[in-house]
């Protein structure tokens, strides 16, 4: 018999995620259909989200070569059935204070800094590069961790030197880097370009580096299609950048930089982007997402 969530401790609230202590070395990670976009949450939900979130995570801690925190499968004993499909059990980590960016294409607030600065977390760039233009080779554009409802900054590698120390900032530059490389080349042949992606990395018991939270979910990556890819202009996209879109668009009617929040999503908006998450998660891993496990919503 499966436990209640109830039974759990309930440590942590995010954007989207809770978080719940099983034991002293394990914890229960929790997606929901929450959706957030510049900051703040959503009073919509995306049906069935935290379990494409779940499923795209997993697939990914799979393919990839790097150590990472799951402790058990998506199925494990100690997940309770109402969050079952969209929960995982995962070790316990001492998490570093930054987000660990990787770009292979310019676009988003990389771009931003770079039509201000000539440059993206201090990295000079050529000129000439605009939107969606493909860098000569992917580059490790880190962010501070910000609190709940804070926005994350950019920040430079000698910042981030001096958060976690040299040494375990190049071992940060130099995971990060290679896992997008596996994980972008892989998506290439299923005709999938991750423009960029962000991870969270802790240290176990050990001191050992482990890729943690979600990885190469739509929510933290810029899918596009790769055969409409061009230069110059903005990519359609099968992530979170179609909220986006949504909100800052004329049919919104929200003002950005005023102090009201975000309005809900239509019904069309909430649609299309269920539809949207499925099929990056389908085309990138190859299955079908009614496979997966955990009702429907």
């Amino acid at each position: 018999m499966r436990p209640a969530l109830s039974d759990y401790q309930h440590l942590a609230s995010g954007k989207v995620r809770e978080l719940y202590r099983i034991d002293d070395e394990h914890l229960l990670f929790v997606a929901s259909d929450r959706i957030s976009a510049f900051d703040y949450i959503l009073d919509s939900e995306i049906p069935d989200k935290g379990r494409i979130l779940t499923a795209m995570s997993v697939f990914f801690f799979d393919l990839i070569d790097a150590p990472n925190h799951l402790a058990g499968p998506p199925d494990d004993p100690r997940i309770p059935n109402d969050v079952l499909g969209r929960a995982l059990v995962v070790r316990r980590l001492q998490m570093l204070p930054v987000e660990c960016v990787a770009r292979g294409y310019l676009t988003g607030s990389g771009l931003l800094d770079y039509q201000a600065t000539g440059s993206v977390c201090g990295i000079a760039l050529p000129s000439g590069l605009g939107e969606a233009s493909k860098f000569a080779e992917p580059i490790f554009t880190p962010a501070s961790k910000a609190e709940l409802g804070d926005h994350d900054e950019n920040i430079t590698f000698d910042q981030v030197i001096d958060k976690v120390g040299a040494e375990r900032a190049g071992q940060l530059r130099d995971q990060t880097l290679q896992i997008y490389s596996q994980a972008a080349d892989h998506a290439l042949t299923k005709g999938i370009i991750i423009a960029d992606t962000k991870f969270e990395f802790g240290v176990d018991e050990d001191g050992s580096l482990c890729l943690a939270d979600e990885v190469f979910t739509p929510d933290s990556s810029r899918y596009w299609p790769a055969d409409t890819y061009q230069q110059g202009v903005v990519q359609p996209s099968f992530d979170k950048q179609f909220v986006r879109n949504w909100l800052t668009g004329p049919d919104s009617g929200w003002d950005r930089n005023g102090s009201q929040a975000p309005p809900p999503l239509p019904t069309e908006i909430v649609d299309a982007t269920r539809s949207r998450y499925i099929e990056a998660y389908e085309r990138i891993s190859g299955l079908d997402f009614a496979d997966w496990i955990g009702p429907n919503a």
